[in-house]
Formats: structure tokens, C-alpha cells, sequence
């Protein structure tokens, strides 16, 4: 779609230390185009994402891990996450989609992806209706071992001894993940006649709704842990419902993870 010359007077700016915007706008060429030429041409050159120090990993250096702000992460990750590694990049990259709708819920998984990964860049990938949280880093296998080819619910998802650990100390924040990924809060209602008076009555619950029986036992797990009562129900694609409906534990949901702002 553009010449080798227009390309590399990019590259020229870009290494001069021009914002990827000012390019952009200099050229007249899409920030999301001329940020893949950036990462391309680092990629060639053998300069990692992020920052100029090697990033350490608390399985493989021992650095130190926030351990709730990993089991929010994990959750999300298990909803609608995904590490990826083309052949151009030196480094997979981890992205978790989230919806526009839920602007909180975006700012909260960005600040615990760097609470995670505090030596390296989080950033947003724009899409229609929705954002990326996007993260590189080499050590991403080491903390999500359950990356593996195919779709998640096509594959076994059982977390390692030590993410299990994590997960019993903070199950909240892994069952914040979770619903704030492939969840939701809703508002049931009706009417009844008493004495004459229609009275409105309003039943908020809980949906945790995914096809993977694994990433589903998981979330259920979490809750039995919280003492939070569940039922379930399959859907003819597969896909299972997970519902929290009575009004104590209705509360107790609110109390730890509450509707998506």
C-alpha cells in the first residue's frame, strides 16, 4: 500500500526519536501503521519492546509477584485473553479484549497487566467498539503455562500447583477476572398485585457464561471457596451458564466484585 521510500522516511523519523504520531501526521499515514513498521524494524534490528533492561520473571529470576493483581489477571486471561508470537516478533505478546462499554473494567485490567509485568510497557490496541490491553514479554509463557495451539475450551486448562496457591489466597480477585471477562450483572424484575398496589420487584444475579468445562470448574471452584452457592445450565452451542442468584450471595458478589463500570 506504500512505497519502500515512504516507509523508510518513516523508519528515518521514527529512529530519530519522532512520536509515532508526529510520523503519522507528517506523512499523512494510519498511528497503527506506522507503530507496525516501528515494531518490525526493532524486531529486525534485535531491540526488545519495553524498556532497554532485561525485564525479570518471578518463575524464572525470582522477582517478587503482586499476587492479587496476578489472580485478577489470570481471570481475565482465561475469559478473553490470548498470547500470540508471529514469526516477526522477538517476543510473544499477551492481549486481553475488552469491551468500550466498560471503561472501568479497561483501566482496572491495564493497571493490574503492569502491576504484573512493573518492567514492561502496557499499552491499548484501539479496535472497533472495544480495546486490547496488549503487554510484551518473553517470560509470558512462564506465568499463563496455559497457552497452547487451538482454541482454550478445545484443550485441557488446569492451573499449575503454584498458580492453584494463588488463586486459594485471593479467589476474589480471580473471580473479579473472571466476570469482568466473560461475565455479567444483570437485573431480573416483575409484578405482583398485593392489596390492590402493583409492586415492582427487582432480583439482581450473576452470569458467567463459557464454553470450556476447565476455565468453567475453575470459576465454580472459586466460589465454593468464597462460599458463594451456583447453579448451572448448559446452552445447546455448548456453551455453559453459571448463575448466582440467592439474595445473600447476590451481596456477598456485590461486596467483592459488583456490576461493570
Amino acid at each position: 500500500m506504500y512505497d519502500i521510500g515512504t516507509r523508510q522516511r518513516a523508519l528515518t523519523l521514527l529512529r530519530g526519536g519522532a512520536k509515532n504520531a508526529a510520523v503519522a501526521r507528517t506523512l499523512d499515514i494510519p498511528p497503527g501503521t506506522i507503530s507496525a513498521w516501528k515494531h518490525e524494524d526493532r524486531a529486525r534490528r534485535g531491540e526488545c519492546p519495553g524498556r532497554v533492561h532485561r525485564p525479570l520473571c518471578p518463575r524464572c529470576d525470582g522477582r517478587g509477584l503482586d499476587e492479587a493483581a496476578y489472580a485478577y489477571v489470570l481471570g481475565m486471561y482465561l475469559g478473553d485473553g490470548h498470547i500470540s508470537h508471529p514469526r516477526q516478533h522477538r517476543v510473544p505478546s499477551l492481549r486481553i479484549t475488552l469491551d468500550d462499554a466498560w471503561p472501568g473494567v479497561q483501566q482496572e485490567a491495564l493497571a493490574a497487566v503492569h502491576a504484573v509485568f512493573p518492567d514492561n510497557t502496557a499499552s491499548w490496541v484501539r479496535k472497533t467498539g472495544c480495546r486490547d490491553v496488549k503487554v510484551y514479554s518473553k517470560h509470558l509463557v512462564c506465568l499463563f503455562p496455559q497457552h497452547g495451539p487451538g482454541k482454550k475450551h478445545e484443550r485441557a486448562i488446569v492451573l499449575e500447583p503454584w498458580q492453584q496457591e494463588i488463586v486459594d489466597a485471593h479467589p476474589w480477585p480471580f473471580v473479579r477476572g473472571l466476570i469482568h471477562s466473560d461475565g455479567s450483572r444483570i437485573v431480573n424484575w416483575t409484578e405482583k398485585t398485593i392489596g390492590g398496589r402493583t409492586k415492582r420487584y427487582e432480583y439482581p444475579r450473576y452470569f458467567f457464561t463459557n464454553t470450556s468445562d476447565d476455565i468453567t470448574r475453575l470459576y465454580t471452584d472459586a466460589l465454593d471457596r468464597v462460599g458463594v452457592s451456583w447453579r448451572s445450565r448448559r446452552r445447546a452451542t455448548g456453551a455453559q451458564d453459571v448463575s448466582v442468584a440467592r439474595r445473600d450471595d447476590v451481596a456477598l458478589m456485590d461486596a467483592h466484585v459488583g456490576p461493570k463500570h
